[in-house]
């Protein structure tokens, strides 16, 4: 049967049925973002940057010391540090001052709190050097960034991170305008693990809770940094159009003690979760402002001993996986009704499927997988296996930090290619 269109007869034919398969994904920005800028980072599929906040290289031998953990780039390097060194050891620097051999320019940090979401004057002041904006009742943090961003070199990648404002407090068009105005690659400090405020009906509350107090059984929760990533992800226009950062605690970045201190499979949970949900980077909060061990430095003392295995470990794994990191997201091909995230990455015709927990228990976890041809899924940095048994992994998580990464090995790719 020939059917037949034309104006006014009031017939048209129906519009093919919309098909929900596996589908390719492009990281956010594309894997060759970086290159639109010089200075600038590298394009290598083989970075991944991993970050450490606000350090400093002073002494012989720090960045190697870094780099021993899996450190490779500084976001807000200090203005007392040895840049040179920072080149010398292949590692990358983004600096809040103009710098020879930098790699980014830093804006300052949190300015849609301590600024607000407004077009005031500036004064020039920062936070305990007196007011603000003019007058002090105002908020002026779109000119704070947009001043600062004008004394970045031309062409420049210029980053910055912002917080609760961002994050909770402001419209989305607030929001929206410090995302996208200002910056090439952006970030937001939710510290779940450790703020002894985010829970509140003001913060965790409003965004998770319907303005009530966040339960800590779901405050405290590694699901909630992926949360934080996805908040900043729906306010980049267009969508996908810039990297998003992850920001991590590594001790206890608060002066009051209800908040506590992160402990090791907290932090490989949080970076994991972010990582899912599509974090092109992860910075490590790397102060302790309270608790028994106060430093600027957790990660390089002994403030740092009971995480820092731990941290290795994740940025290990980061390296070894950057090609597959920074690779196009396989969507549609692993799925769970259980408490799971799942990303899906494709590379060099190997599918993977990272999974973290959001439960707050043991629990047995059924994974999907569309492409049914799989034999085998390598648990990776785990020396084990787990059959993919009519179209399905199973396996356990033990715990609300359980991450399993794995590879899937026979069977075809869904029909998307090798990733390239």
């Amino acid at each position: 049967m020939i059917l037949l269109a034309c104006a006014g007869c009031g017939f048209f034919p129906p519009a093919p049925p919309v098909v929900e398969g596996p589908r390719l994904r492009s990281v956010d920005g594309g894997p060759g973002y970086y290159a639109g800028f010089a200075p600038t980072l590298p394009t290598s599929p083989e970075y991944f940057p991993v970050a450490v906040w606000l350090e400093s290289v002073v002494e012989p031998g720090d960045v190697q010391l870094d780099r021993q953990m899996g450190i490779n780039t500084y976001a807000g390097l200090t203005t007392n540090s040895d840049l040179g060194q920072v080149e010398r050891e292949g590692s990358f620097a983004l600096t809040g001052w103009t710098a020879s051999g930098a790699s980014g320019f830093m804006l300052a940090d949190e300015a849609d709190m301590w600024a607000g979401a407004g077009s005031a004057p500036w004064s020039g002041m920062y936070p305990g050097e007196g007011d603000i904006c003019v007058p002090a009742s105002s908020s002026c943090g779109f000119t704070v960034q947009e001043s600062l961003a004008g004394t970045a070199p031309p062409g420049m990648l210029v980053y910055t991170n912002y917080g609760k404002g961002v994050t909770f407090w402001q419209s989305d068009s607030d929001a929206g305008r410090f995302v996208n105005e200002f910056q090439d690659v952006v970030s937001a400090d939710n510290y779940w693990f450790t703020d002894p405020f985010i829970c509140g009906p003001s913060e965790g509350g409003a965004a998770l809770n319907g303005g009530q107090p966040l339960p800590a059984e779901e405050c405290r929760s590694a699901a909630n940094y992926g949360w934080t990533i996805d908040r900043m992800r729906e306010l980049v226009e267009p969508e996908g159009s810039r990297p998003v950062w992850a920001l991590v605690e590594v001790g206890h970045p608060f002066q009051e003690p209800a908040g506590g201190s992160i402990e090791g499979p907290e932090i490989r949970a949080a970076v994991w979760s972010s990582i899912i949900h599509g974090a092109r980077g992860i910075v490590y909060f790397n102060h302790s402002f309270g608790g028994d061990c106060t430093t600027q430095h957790v990660l390089r003392g002994p403030c740092g001993d009971t995480v820092r295995p731990w941290v290795e470990g994740i940025n290990a794994q980061i390296a070894l996986l950057a090609p597959v990191l920074n690779a196009p997201f396989a969507d549609g091909v692993a799925a769970s009704s259980q408490d799971v995230d799942l990303a899906t990455k494709l590379h060099d015709g190997a599918l993977f499927v990272l999974a973290a927990s959001t439960g707050d228990g043991a629990q047995e976890v059924t994974i999907d997988v569309a492409c049914s041809g799989a034999l085998t899924a390598v648990v990776i940095g785990e020396e084990r296996s787990v059959p993919v048994t009519d179209g399905a992994i199973r396996d356990v998580f033990t715990d609300a930090n359980a991450v399993h990464l794995y590879e899937l090995v026979g069977g075809d790719t869904c029909g998307l290619g090798d990733g390239s």
